[in-house]
């Protein structure tokens, strides 16, 4: 029978109190005060720790099997406690420590939590409530139907047992526990239900939640009436993976994925199959269908887990390349050594081919949904092709494949996605290059003016607006060996493409007075700029900037700058419109005329607002475009 946890226990503790951290605080406030209408999750979440947990042990168990004692086989007990309003979840797992419990439970260094607060702070009114069931949120979602939870929990192998205790609202206690409060192994989690949430003392509303969302976690559940009744298996541990596909409903697939996913959506693409020859091992992986709320984690650490004959070794492993961190899900490898260390993985052949085998089928399965199934693909790239392209700097072997993967948007694509063999299909007669603009937002770029020469020419031009973006073209990377080029760096060269039938060709030659103009501008900016021309790109626009033919592209320049890493004497080149009428009427002004040089420099300054950037002496901008409107205004 599980006694309560009452004050009396607790005093005895000889608890101490101390201060979540800050971010968990706010979560847990949002818990305790959440409005979100499927709390169901909390158990789930609850379940998939203790899971943890008894794999764990089973792990540490390889080598030291004294550890499971009289007692090896992992389970998961839920106890209803009706009469005190309460709901017991037990395991016997690895257990904690005290100071494990001051680690895992009052600090944002488990679960993900400071990325998932990001993601709340970043959302607005009810999709903040929508965030807690579609990443769920561990341990911490037990406040939004407890008030009060209490955690007992004795580490496997010691005497000593720790108790932790929280009403959710800004402090928890830790104290030790006498022995024969906590279980002889593992953790025990005592919600005391608010009153709206008695309903989860009701038996039928377990086990419907438990088969719905944990009905597929690696270690077998079993349910109590009562504390003092006999327990009911409604969970046979069974790994779905091990199962053959056909026995499989895409329903269990969808519950499965959440347990091993942490997410409330639903997988995307499902990969499982058994891989056979040399080495072999199950995968079950998920595509999802929403971003996971560490996609752009800094560390950029996958999240596949790690099996040898069931018995969970680590979610550490790169299975995975780096670009692929999004798929979730699991790796069971009947070859690898159960006593391998975490730190010898990584060097082992076995994982070595793991890793290539489940990178190509991975590939092979975006491939053949971007063939059958068009408009899935084009979702799946909206929500991580920003991810995949990574892997066009960072994955040579797989480059190819990886470019027969990538989707854009063009200049002539309306706003759907184009691949890069549609792009090279569309070619125009001379175009020897796959034409790009990079920048941080797609609409900005569209409007760049160094477009409008290749509009012009109908030159379709691909509108690249990730940060990742400017580095993997630079990679002397080419598609059916047409190099990729930027509209943003070089002589743009467009007069070898001919013009669309019934199209006037802009004046990229300057006139002797237009010419002479261009060449006092150059001396007045002097070091500002590495060289004043007239452009054959530029057709409504009267000036832009561009990269010189061996400097950096514009937008990487930025970035670079941005991260204090800015490329040393980098100078843009600064390209006129030789027929704009605003150029014409500034070329034609006497020689004398002060307003020619305030033109040159505002000029200059018009070019560095247009692409993004600020005037280079802001009061100076200001003095001079003064002078202008007072002669303007006669």
């Amino acid at each position: 029978m599980t006694s309560p946890v009452t004050d009396d226990v607790l005093d005895a503790a000889k608890p101490q109190s101390h201060a979540f951290e800050a971010d968990v605080a706010k979560l847990l406030h949002m818990m305790v005060h959440s409005v979100y209408s499927d709390k169901d999750v909390f158990l789930r979440e609850l379940i998939s720790n203790a899971a943890d947990a008894c794999e764990k042990l089973r792990y540490e168990a390889i080598a030291r099997p004294d550890l499971l004692g009289k007692d090896p086989a992992p389970r998961i007990t839920i106890t209803i406690d009706a009469d005190s309003n309460r709901l017991i979840l037990e395991d016997n797992g690895i257990g904690m420590t005290g100071p494990d419990m001051a680690e895992t439970l009052g600090t944002i260094a488990r679960s993900g939590t400071k990325a998932f607060m990001d993601s709340i702070a970043a959302a607005k009114g009810d999709e903040q409530t929508q965030l807690i069931g579609q990443f769920g949120v561990g341990f911490y979602s037990a406040f939004m139907v407890a008030s009060r939870v209490d955690v007992i929990s004795r580490r496997a192998g010691q005497d000593e047992a720790a108790i932790w205790s929280s009403d959710g609202l800004g402090t928890y206690m830790i104290g030790a526990i006498p022995a024969e409060e906590a279980p002889l192994r593992g953790t025990r989690i005592v919600l005391h239900l608010m009153e709206e949430a008695k309903d989860y003392a009701q038996r039928y509303r377990i086990e419907q939640m438990v088969r719905a969302q944990s009905g597929h976690v690696p270690v077998p559940i079993t349910l109590k009436d009562k504390p003092d009744a006999e327990g009911e298996q409604i969970a046979d541990g069974t790994a779905l993976w091990t199962r053959p596909k056909s026995e499989i409903s895409e329903e269990e697939y969808k519950d499965f994925y959440r347990s091993v996913a942490g997410q409330w959506d639903a997988p995307a693409l499902t990969l499982h199959y058994r891989a056979e020859g040399r080495y072999e091992y199950n995968v079950l992986a998920f595509v999802p269908e929403n971003r996971p709320f560490d996609l752009f984690d800094p560390d950029r650490k996958g999240r596949m887990k790690l099996y040898v004959r069931r018995v969970f070794i680590t979610d550490e492993a790169e299975l995975l390349p780096r670009y692929l961190r999004f798929v979730r899900g699991l790796v069971d490898s009947a070859d690898l050594p159960l006593n391998v260390s975490r730190e010898m993985i990584q060097d082992s052949p076995i994982l070595s081919t793991i890793q290539k085998g489940l990178t190509g089928k991975v590939l092979g399965e975006l491939e053949k949904t971007a063939k059958n199934d068009p408009a899935a693909y084009a979702k799946l790239w909206d929500t991580f092709g920003a991810v995949i392209k990574e892997g066009l700097y960072e994955d040579f072997e797989r480059r190819e494949s990886l470019l027969r993967l990538a989707r854009f948007k063009t200049t002539t694509s309306g706003g759907e996605w184009r691949s890069l063999d549609d792009y090279v299909a569309a070619m125009k007669e001379n175009q020897t290059a796959i034409y790009y603009a990079t920048g941080s937002d797609i609409e900005r770029i569209a409007a760049s003016p160094q477009l409008e020469g290749f509009r012009a020419r109908g030159i379709e031009v691909l509108l690249l607006p990730d940060s990742v973006d400017s580095f993997w073209v630079r990679g002397g990377i080419d598609m059916d060996g047409k190099p990729f080029k930027s509209v943003t760096q070089g002589a743009a060269d467009l007069s070898l493409i001919p013009l669309p039938e019934g199209a006037e060709a802009s004046k990229a030659e300057a006139s002797d007075e237009v010419s002479s103009f261009l060449a006092f501008m150059r001396e007045t900016l002097g070091d500002a700029v590495s060289e004043v021309r007239a452009s054959d790109r530029l057709t409504d626009s009267a000036v832009c900037l561009v990269a010189s033919e061996g400097a950096l592209d514009r937008q990487l320049e930025k970035l670079l700058a941005n991260a204090g890493q800015a490329p040393a004497g980098a100078k843009p080149v600064l390209e006129v419109n030789p027929a704009h009428p605003q150029i014409v009427r500034l070329a034609a002004l006497p020689e004398q005329d002060g307003l020619r040089k305030d033109a040159a420099h505002l000029l200059l300054d018009e070019a560095r607002i247009v692409d993004g950037e600020q005037p280079l002496d802001p009061r100076a901008f200001a003095e001079r475009l003064g002078r202008l409107i007072t002669r303007a205004a006669g």
